[in-house]
């Protein structure tokens, strides 16, 4: 039987699965474990910017909508971090009870400044990341083809070594939390070339970040017998109204229903999947 890990990283297009033995066999249950030892508020962060449309992709926000909603049943208290490119896209699509914050673009001594101060202000317990862009260890950065993006993304990953408790999901190497696995990247023919330097104290690797968001919550669905993955329908439905919003196909740059390139029956596969593996650890075959 796969395991959600498993389910996670198949059909991998960028090559992630090579440094699946440079984290622990059971991620998904470990950054649960993370979270459910840590209540309170949570602060999740998302939107990656993509060059060629000037919009944040599908890749990310549907994810950070999903694990929100399924920790509010649970009883956390959910903010939303992102830019303005996602902005909008968060907004629409949140919960009533959530809200979204707009980290500026700015400069590094700013981008600091404004982190520690947001940190303080909203005294999360956790702090989550979902395909959010971290900076190489030039500082600047870039998406998957090496181009510089810095002066299109907000400096978000900087609040990450000002927390305790941390969690990052992602698919490329160029994310906030793949400085746990760098090296790796590094070796890699098929990733990025110059990988984040963000660490996180757990991370979730996945052929698409949303699904690594989906992977945690049926982490989180098994651990407190409440099934809080969304429906392949309501998955949909998000990203339905992102593209409708302005978001983009990461793969393609273009304003259509995919999430890296997969069309939304492709996407919904995985999903499925982690419907029928929580479904039978929680006896409702």
């Amino acid at each position: 039987m796969k395991s959600i890990e498993d389910i996670i990283l198949d059909r991998d297009q960028r090559g992630i699965s090579e440094v699946r033995k440079l984290v622990p066999s059971n991620f998904c249950e470990r950054s649960s474990n993370l979270i459910l030892k840590n209540p309170g508020k949570i602060l999740i962060t998302t939107g990656f910017y993509i060059l060629s449309a000037g919009a944040a992709e599908t890749d990310g926000p549907p994810g950070a909508i999903a694990i929100g909603n399924g920790l509010e049943k649970l009883g956390y208290q959910v903010t939303y971090v992102t830019d303005r490119y996602a902005h909008d896209l968060m907004i629409n699509c949140k919960s009533e009870s959530s809200k979204v914050i707009e980290f500026p673009i700015a400069s590094i001594a700013d981008s600091k400044t404004y982190a520690a101060n947001l940190l303080d202000s909203e005294n999360p317990s956790v702090l989550l990341s979902i395909e959010r862009c971290a900076a190489s260890d030039d500082e600047i950065y870039r998406n998957m083809r090496n181009a510089d993006i810095s002066d299109h993304t907000a400096r978000i990953d900087l609040m990450f070594p000002m927390h305790e408790q941390t969690v990052g999901i992602g698919d490329g190497g160029n994310e906030i939390g793949m400085g746990n696995i760098r090296q790796g990247v590094l070796e890699s023919q098929t990733l990025v070339t110059y990988p984040a330097v963000a660490t996180v104290n757990e991370l979730i690797i996945s052929s698409v970040s949303n699904w690594g968001g989906y992977g945690l919550l049926a982490a989180l669905s098994i651990q407190t017998n409440k099934n809080l993955l969304p429906s392949p329908e309501e998955d949909n439905e998000t990203i339905i109204k992102m593209v409708d919003m302005g978001a983009v196909d990461g793969f393609s740059g273009e304003q259509t229903y995919k999430v890296d390139g997969f069309d939304l029956e492709g996407n919904s596969l995985a999903l499925r999947e982690l419907h029928s593996l929580v479904d039978e650890a929680l006896g409702k075959q």
